[in-house]
């Protein structure tokens, strides 16, 4: 395995928690430099990255996750993962013992979609690398790309949504479809006249409830010419991160439909890409805030950058009570510090819209 970059695991679950991973006992903070991914095998000598995060495949139970843990420190691994659900109780100590830090993959979350995003993500700024990341064989994070792949594959235009209906990429040949989805790509955002219908039909609960294509009759709606839909939700572990849509004028044979099935895992890798680059922003802004308030030479750049230069500026400040630092309290406070922290942006961009 190749050795990356210097990577720390906040960074990791910033990325892909709780989508794919949640943190149980360890410091997040303290894990760096993490030098790549590792699968755990038991039958084979095991060769890991420098400070890997080990994926534990097949390990169950506290006592074989405390044995596996303790040999890890053996070869300087960074986190151990492992199926959840784990009882933490007997394995706070062995935390401390070893440092090492344990994950849980987040129920009905795959290890090869792990894997394939902790690589990812592992792998970006690589020394001397120049390729662009591809998942897929479509570069990392490009919805629009993988929007006409999925087109070619099914022979029909698709749009990519998220929970709430909003268009995040399509692909072309969209004129071969109809009005709605004409209004669709348009507002960027599926019309709200046709959202009430799906619901009254029951459309997004059966999407969400399983895991295959669903079909869709057109939509009647006055005079209105519609094309029947064919949509799949976008999962990540047990997360609907989104759906895929097909305007189709020939339904689908037995095979595209298990291609698009399989094209939906593939859409979850991205939209997770996709969502790791606007954190990747939102933490860009906290850093140019952080720069802003330590002052020096950099704070009149850093307020630049932030738009809110020369101009008067009133400081808030909000944490969180102290509390004991075992491993399950820094996994709660972090959710927790996130949770305030959306709920204070929500409300202070409906006070001042530029804070």
């Amino acid at each position: 395995m190749s050795t990356h970059p210097a990577r720390g695991l906040s960074r990791v679950l910033d990325d892909l928690g709780p989508s794919l991973l949640d943190l149980l006992l360890g410091d997040p903070a303290s894990v760096t430099g993490i030098g790549g991914v590792g699968i755990h095998d038991p039958h084979d000598e095991q060769h890991y990255p420098e400070r890997a995060v080990v994926l534990g495949v097949g390990v169950h139970g506290t006592e074989e996750t405390a044995r596996l843990m303790r040999s890890l420190t053996g070869v300087g691994a960074a986190a151990l993962v492992v199926r959840g659900p784990v009882d933490t109780a007997d394995l706070e100590a062995v935390a401390e013992e070893t440092g090492i830090a344990l994950l849980a993959l987040t129920r009905g979350a795959s290890w090869a979609q792990l894997a394939a995003m902790l690589r990812t993500l592992l792998s970006e700024g690589d020394v001397g690398g120049t390729d662009e990341q591809t998942l897929g064989g479509v570069p990392a994070g490009d919805l629009f790309a993988l929007a006409n792949a999925i087109a070619t594959l099914l022979d029909a235009p698709i749009t990519i949504e998220d929970r709430r209906s909003r268009i995040l990429a399509f692909s072309g040949r969209q004129d071969e479809a109809d009005p709605a989805r004409v209004a669709s790509i348009l507002a960027r955002r599926v019309p709200e006249r046709y959202l009430r219908l799906h619901e009254e039909h029951g459309v997004f609960k059966e999407l969400y409830r399983t895991d295959r294509p669903v079909h869709i009759p057109p939509p009647t709606l006055g005079d209105e010419v519609a094309l029947p839909r064919v949509a799949i939700a976008v999962r990540a572990g047990d997360e609907v991160l989104g759906s895929v849509w097909a305007a189709l004028r020939e339904p689908l044979t037995e095979e595209r439909e298990e291609a698009f099935k399989e094209a939906a895992k593939l859409v979850a890798l991205h939209m997770l890409r996709f969502r790791a680059g606007a954190d990747a922003e939102n933490r860009l802004r906290a850093d140019l805030v952080t720069t802003a308030l330590e002052g020096g030479p950099g704070a009149v750049a850093a307020l630049g950058r932030l738009g809110l230069a020369d101009e008067p500026l009133l400081v808030l400040a909000m944490g969180l009570g102290a509390t004991s630092a075992t491993g399950g309290d820094h996994a709660r406070r972090a959710a927790e510090r996130q949770r305030l922290a959306s709920a204070l942006a929500v409300h202070l961009t409906a006070v001042q819209p530029r804070s």
